[in-house]
């Protein structure tokens, strides 16, 4: 999509030693599979989820050839009793949980003349509402351990600006930001910090699939690098808002984007 060249890859330098988290939607090459690799990096222990489970668990026994720490649960987060399913498995696996970050979305396009109630309800299902489950159930965990805790939560600047064909996701998006800023007054009583990423353009393969080579390269030309975001300097953005490095911040969406304003 573009020559512009990209920056080199960071290494770990142990930011999340020791520390446990969970990942939803982390089974694949988006931002989900970055951030679950980026922690085990920096030392965490990560429980990867997905509702795929053949390509969760083939992504698992990828990452633990690699790394130490990994396993995998699936989970489809439109789903209440998967999603404590989920959170009890990380707690019984690893004894405590310290981050939580909400991945999981979906996108589509359509124009909202055009739109189906199912489109609609279906893409905040998983996006706004999986994310509301999630963070529920994370904040009930991290309030009956009583030693704090991180959730991070994956937006997209589409909650700030317009784009056309994405009322559905953009409205999910706006949902997931406020949800943030409200979920953080609320957890700050018992220690937890929940922030945000609002992510631009990161390519991967199954954005690919499902958006056309002109709107890609329309996208891409917003950008002021000229190129679009890896999803790994996406999870970077994640990395430090569940290290010590934000322990002020909570509340807070961090666009991570290059666009023009």
């Amino acid at each position: 999509m573009t020559d512009v060249e990209g920056p080199e890859y960071v290494p770990g330098h142990g930011l999340l030693e020791g520390r446990t988290a969970v990942v939803t939607a982390a089974a694949g090459t988006g931002i989900g599979g970055a951030t679950a690799r980026r922690f085990l990096e920096e030392g965490a222990r990560v429980l990867i989820s997905d509702a795929h489970e053949r390509r969760l668990k083939e992504h698992g026994a990828r990452l633990a050839l690699e790394f130490e720490g990994v396993a995998a649960h699936a989970c489809d987060v439109t789903d209440e009793a998967q999603v404590q399913a989920l959170f009890d498995a990380a707690r019984r696996l690893h004894g405590r949980l310290d981050i939580v970050v909400n991945n999981a979305g979906l996108g589509g396009t359509a124009d909202l003349v055009d739109m189906s109630d199912e489109q609609w309800s279906r893409v905040l299902d998983v996006t706004l509402n999986g994310t509301f489950r999630c963070t529920r159930a994370a904040l009930r965990a991290y309030r009956e351990d009583g030693r704090g805790g991180v959730i991070v939560n994956n937006a997209s600047v589409v909650g700030w600006r317009a784009q056309a064909g994405q009322a559905h996701y953009a409205a999910a998006k706006a949902g997931v930001m406020a949800l943030t800023r409200c979920a953080a007054l609320e957890a700050a009583a018992f220690g937890v910090r929940v922030n945000a990423v609002a992510p631009s353009l990161a390519l991967h393969p199954h954005l690919v699939k499902v958006t056309t080579p002109e709107l890609l390269a329309e996208l891409t030309a917003r950008e002021a690098f000229g190129r679009y975001a890896e999803p790994w300097e996406v999870a970077n953005a994640i990395v430090f808002l569940a290290s010590g490095y934000s322990s002020y911040l909570t509340g807070e969406v961090v666009s991570v984007s290059s666009q023009h304003a």
